[in-house]
């Protein structure tokens, strides 16, 4: 069963790869540049209409991998949670601007980051979010997670990336045989497979996806100046 559950994981999100590479071509625009140059249209002020039109119905899905990986406390009146992929460009893009978030709203603000490769469209996907979640077994997730980001650049078109996943290990101080020993473990692998499920359940398709208070954030309000529209909005409604 321990060497099938990769291939299960790949199959599970093998039927993802063609409606994934559809949506990356729809947004390799936003990736090729600055998450900042999407549209310029201010989203629709709280109370319009137009903002009441917008908001789908919270589709709570099933759980994910416990405990999740997230930033801020758990009673934050703000709620964001990332369907991510390591090797995605424009997760890479999305990433600056979340810690842009997480600095200015601090513990108004919860991040949660749920694993979502999009495997065989990104060949380097699946071993990224192993070498995370190993990482996060010794309690170092998040100082992995940036790396991994920051240097995705330099990564994304290796042949073999586990080295350089090895070195980032050795960078942030873990105990370097369990880091292997769990990057190909079965905890690792059953953490990736659940956030998938419990992203396939909320209809997520690609990356980046992200959630605000169980609604889905549309892919043209991710750049810094929209998203912290929403977010103050959704912290304004709690006070």
């Amino acid at each position: 069963m321990k060497r099938l559950l990769p291939f299960f994981i790949i199959l599970v999100v093998l039927g993802l790869a063609l409606g994934s590479a559809w949506y990356l071509t729809q947004s390799s625009p936003a990736a090729s540049q600055s998450a900042a140059v999407v549209q310029n249209q201010p989203p629709a002020p709280p109370g319009s209409p137009a903002a009441a039109a917008s908001q789908p119905v919270v589709n709570q899905g099933i759980p994910g991998a416990e405990p999740p990986h997230t930033v801020g406390p758990a009673n934050a009146p703000a709620q964001l949670e990332e369907f991510g992929d390591f090797q995605c460009p424009p997760c890479g893009l999305f990433h600056p601007i979340l810690e842009e978030m997480e600095r200015e709203f601090g513990d108004k603000l919860r991040v949660t980051f749920r694993q979502f490769p999009l495997v065989p469209a990104h060949q380097h996907a699946l071993t990224a979010a192993s070498a995370s979640e190993a990482a996060g077994l010794q309690g170092k997730f998040w100082e992995m997670h940036k790396l991994i980001f920051e240097h995705q650049k330099e990564w994304k078109d290796q042949f073999d990336v586990r080295p350089i996943f090895q070195g980032y290990a050795e960078r942030i101080g873990l105990n370097m045989e369990r880091f292997k020993r769990d990057m190909d473990g079965e905890v690792v692998q059953q953490r990736i497979f659940q956030d998938g499920k419990r992203g396939r359940s909320l209809g997520v398709k690609g990356t980046p996806t992200v959630f605000l208070n169980g609604r889905e954030v549309p892919f043209e309000s991710l750049p810094a100046e929209r998203l912290r529209v929403l977010i103050r909005q959704e912290i304004d409604k709690k006070k």
